[in-house]
């Protein structure tokens, strides 16, 4: 699917139309801000999952520190 000049002009054009031209820098800085979010959440998981350390996936403590103590039996 290639875009060329006239497809993109009535992008914009329409874009115009929907939300007006005091709506739109604000509708582009806040889709700028999410994209830049969800990049720094990924750059985050992604360097959490090279770490190899032997930590629960869900809580971030290794697994045997959630565990109970066990009771001996008594004699």
């Amino acid at each position: 699917m290639n875009l060329g000049a006239p497809e993109i002009i009535g992008i914009v054009v329409l874009a115009l139309l929907l939300f007006g031209s005091r709506k739109l820098p604000e509708l582009g800085s806040s889709v700028g801000q999410t994209i830049t979010n969800f990049r720094k959440g990924m750059a985050e998981a992604k360097d959490g999952d090279e770490d190899g350390d032997d930590a629960d996936a869900t809580s971030g403590a290794p697994a045997d520190a959630t565990a109970e103590p066990v009771d001996q039996p008594r004699s």
